[in-house]
């Protein structure tokens, strides 16, 4: 017997924080073909507008100005989705940041920043969407956290705490919302082709004095495949995580990395 895999999401709203660029424009994108309505959320309008051409006004939504750590917006953003798309039935917490520094140098607000959009944008954001999966008894959160929640690096001590804490919270959930008919899962990528990771070369660029190449190939290397990984193979993993055929599977930090983190 031969079996198809079905990732259709024909009628199922999929809200995706950080949606302009990298992992969460291909998540984005990945969703709509599948037939989903996506709203496509982050802070600025223009690559979010540029997103939403590329696929099409009856299809896609822009909330701009959604600033995952401000509570207020992220309330009114996602009002603003279900007033043109209904409930909520997806959300893909995507939205992050990365600075690096020696821990030493790690100041207060820089501590306190990440922790803010990487970690509490996640719980904020769930928490004012998860209304909508309890009362269909059906949903998904599927949390785009990083291996840096499940190994150390050096540099990004401050990220590395965040992501951590996003696996411990999507295993929390998973426990809470498992007789809800609800799944919580995170996606884990490794070093990936996206505007996050340009800025890491950057600052390997301006304190080492090396090459980009050099550069991108020493954080390649990572990678037992010896490459980066991809936005679009990210957002495959996170399609799965969305479709029926992943009813099953709730609780899991999934690695896309080539290898380089072994999760068991």
């Amino acid at each position: 017997m031969t079996v198809v895999a079905d990732y259709s999401l024909s009628d199922r709203h999929v809200l995706v924080t950080g949606a302009g660029t990298g992992i969460g424009a291909a998540i984005a994108v990945a969703c709509a073909k599948a037939g989903a309505r996506v709203s496509l959320t982050g802070r600025r309008l223009d690559p979010l507008a540029a997103l939403q051409t590329s696929l099409g006004d009856a299809r896609t939504h822009v909330v701009a100005d959604f600033d995952v750590t401000d509570e207020d917006k992220v309330r009114a953003g996602v009002e603003s989705a279900r007033s043109l798309f209904g409930p909520i039935d997806v959300v893909v917490n995507n939205a992050g940041e990365a600075p690096s520094a020696p821990f030493a140098k790690t100041d207060l607000a820089t501590w306190n920043r990440v922790l803010a959009v990487n970690l509490t944008g996640t719980f904020l954001v769930t928490r004012e969407v998860v209304s909508d999966m309890i009362a269909k008894r059906a949903g998904r959160v599927i949390n785009v956290a990083s291996t840096a929640g499940l190994t150390g690096y050096a540099y990004v001590s401050a990220y590395v705490a965040a992501k951590h804490a996003v696996i411990g919270l999507t295993r929390s959930l998973a426990l809470e919302f498992a007789r809800a008919g609800i799944t919580v899962n995170a996606v884990c990528p490794g070093y990936t082709e996206t505007p996050l990771f340009e800025r890491a070369v950057d600052n390997i660029v301006a304190k080492t004095k090396r090459s980009r190449d050099d550069a991108r190939a020493t954080l390649a290397t990572s990678n037992p495949q010896g490459r980066l990984v991809t936005p679009d193979e990210v957002a495959q993993a996170v399609l799965w995580l969305a479709s029926a055929g992943a009813n099953s599977i709730t609780g899991q930090a999934i690695a896309v990395a080539g290898g380089e983190v072994m999760v068991g």
